[in-house]
């Protein structure tokens, strides 16, 4: 079949999670209500971080970035998914199924590897804490980041661009909250052999490096931490680390629930660990950051106070 014949399909019928319009009301409030907490939770720790400057340090400059990754990220599906929950037009353009999905992979990368230099940030605090003001420099962690941004916009380029060449006929139906990479393969009726191949690779590169990054700089961590002979300043320095941990959990925990199976074996049931990290994870991130982290809970007060914006005017 002539690869041109993806032109046949001009749009993408995003079903969602249920068709019963009584679930669609529940889940219209539900999603609504947890996209607000997302949004308001990410911009506060966002603006705590940028206008308060006990708070301008390398983790907290990563931490403002995951909060607006995760931000853009949540913004990129849930709208949508909110107009087709409340209209009987379940109907996205080719184009605009293509541009979410370049955004949600962009944006899943992206966050994988902030997380990644989160990590190398505590490593070197707690394990190289001498050289740490040379190693976490404002140009090292701009350097970082840039590097961070341009290794994902390359990566969601690559599979955005491998999907334009697919051929999709037959059904348009997706039942699924929005356009995600296993589902369009799925509707594929061309070989995407490719895809898998580049898809394979790629995300062993931009997932697998960074996650064993992040094993090897705690497993040096905890070797660090329990080389130090106060019980009380182990547990600081354990606790400086413990809310990245803990997202870090989430992060991968709700991916591999996802993507680590066979193409094949991909069903509705897993449209539900997908809410997990592409709805559910964004919101708890400022949640789990900001619990018992004093600094955020200062940086916070003093932001309601207004102490905050004065600083600046």
């Amino acid at each position: 079949m002539d690869g041109s014949n993806h032109s046949r399909v001009s749009e993408f019928l995003l079903l969602g999670l249920s068709e019963s319009p009584e679930h669609q009301r529940i889940l219209f409030w539900m999603f609504l209500s947890m996209y607000l907490v997302t949004v308001v939770g990410n911009v506060f720790i966002i603006l705590a971080i940028s206008f308060d400057s006990h708070l301008h340090t390398p983790m907290y400059f990563f931490l403002a970035n995951l909060s607006f990754t995760d931000l853009f990220f949540v913004t990129n599906t849930i709208p949508k998914m909110l107009v087709n929950l409340q209209s009987q037009n379940k109907a996205i353009s080719y184009g605009g199924c293509l541009t979410q999905l370049y955004f949600l992979v962009s944006l899943v990368a992206l966050d994988n590897l902030i997380l990644a230099m989160m990590a190398y940030d505590r490593y070197v605090a707690i394990c190289r804490p001498l050289h740490y003001t040379s190693a976490m420099s404002p140009r090292v962690c701009i350097s970082l980041l840039t590097l961070c941004w341009a290794l994902s916009v390359l990566y969601g380029l690559i599979h955005t661009l491998l999907m334009t060449n697919v051929t999709f006929c037959g059904s348009r139906k997706i039942h699924y909250i929005f356009c995600e990479m296993y589902v369009l393969l799925r509707l594929a009726c061309s070989n995407t052999q490719i895809n898998h191949t580049v898809l394979i690779a790629t995300g062993s590169f931009i997932f697998l490096t960074p996650f064993g990054f992040m094993v090897m700089s705690y497993v040096w961590i905890v070797r660090a931490i329990l080389r130090i002979p106060s019980a009380s300043s182990k547990y600081k320095a354990f606790s400086t680390c413990a809310s990245h941990l803990a997202v870090v959990s989430l992060f991968y925990g709700t991916l591999c629930m996802v993507y680590l199976k066979p193409l094949d074996t991909y069903s509705m049931k897993d449209s539900v660990a997908t809410v997990m990290y592409a709805v559910v994870t964004p919101m708890m991130n400022p949640f789990i950051y900001s619990l018992r982290n004093k600094d955020i809970h200062g940086a916070l007060g003093r932001l309601f106070q207004g102490k905050g914006f004065q600083r600046l005017t």
